[in-house]
């Protein structure tokens, strides 16, 4: 028996306390109507209306399921609502993977404006590569990610690209410091720090057929997981780096430059599989490409601003950009 159908058409005549003018509110006949009270009852096995009089009234047994019935329905409804808001991204848990190398500030951020647009979703930041943030897409182990470009993309749906311009850390005893632009090929001879390959493989691989192209052969390549570290190398005096600048700008003992003609762009895209990807997957991506282009380019230039005057020739980061499609 289908219950709750049963149970909205004796709510109606409850209300009514006439069977006609029910059967004409919910748009039936009222033969179909009263078989639909007495098989109620009859599964019950109680009497909900009182008959007996010119006139209909609840039995007790009809009040007492009067009440109850108003409150399932309204249960009912109230399910229904949450099950549709979670199918539409609205409600759950979303499990995002980011960078390892994500500023604090832009994570921040990303949280706060999460909560504020998706207030019913529970974001589950994890700090995963990009080689592993695309295993885990695979498997089902994240809804969506932000990688670095260039990955394969076949089994991905990508949402909008952030792309920001690096430049080159280098010791602030290098000669290189006084130039206002390095080229890559001034970095001829010098040692590279850099991210592991495991990290992300095709960045990686490209990052270095650019710089050999360009007339940059690394001497060595040493590899540093984390951004301070690899500060840290550079001002040892282990090799150059390349980086967006925030970062290098606070430490005294390294010089950040622009590189002459922009020739390395560092591109984070947000991805989610593209068979039944969580509905909040794609809102989750443009909060993020947002929030990187914005929050975290002035938020970071904000702190290196506060952090005291700029070296004499420092030169300023360029800022990142949004790109859709």
């Amino acid at each position: 028996m289908d219950l709750l159908r049963h149970l909205r058409i004796f709510v109606v005549v409850a209300e009514e306390l006439h069977f006609g003018r029910a059967a004409e509110l919910l748009g039936m006949a009222q033969p179909p109507l009263s078989r639909s009270i007495r098989r109620l009852e009859d599964d019950l096995g109680a009497e909900l209306f009182d008959r007996t009089h010119r006139q209909v009234r609840l039995t007790p047994s009809g009040a007492v399921l009067l009440d109850e019935a108003r409150d399932l329905l309204a249960r009912e409804e109230r399910t229904r609502a949450l099950v549709r808001r979670a199918r539409d991204g609205g409600l759950g848990t979303l499990r995002a993977g980011v960078p390892p190398d994500t500023p604090a500030a832009a994570l921040g951020a990303l949280l706060a404006e999460c909560a504020e647009r998706l207030p019913g979703v529970r974001v589950d930041l994890q700090e995963v590569t990009t080689d592993e943030q695309l295993r885990l897409l695979a498997s089902g182990g994240l809804d969506a990610g932000l990688v670095h470009r260039p990955v394969d993309a076949t089994e991905l749906l990508l949402g909008p690209e952030v792309r920001v311009e690096l430049g080159v850390v280098l010791p602030r005893t290098s000669p290189l410091t006084r130039l206002p632009e390095v080229g890559l090929a001034d970095l001829a001879g010098q040692d590279l720090v850099l991210f592991p390959r495991a990290s992300a493989p095709g960045w990686y691989d490209r990052t270095l057929d650019i710089c050999r192209a360009a007339g940059f052969v690394p001497g060595r390549v040493r590899h540093a997981r984390n951004p301070e570290f690899l500060i840290g190398l550079v001002s040892a005096g282990c090799g150059v780096a390349f980086d967006q600048g925030p970062v290098a700008r606070k430490e005294p003992r390294v010089a950040w430059r622009p590189l002459a003609n922009r020739p390395l762009a560092q591109r984070i895209c947000a991805v989610r599989p593209r068979r039944s990807p969580h509905a909040a997957a794609r809102a989750f991506g443009e909060i993020a490409a947002g929030v990187l282009s914005r929050d975290t380019a002035s938020v970071l230039h904000g702190e290196s601003s506060s952090a005291g005057g700029e070296p004499p020739g420092e030169q300023e980061p360029r800022p990142w950009s949004v790109v859709f499609g």
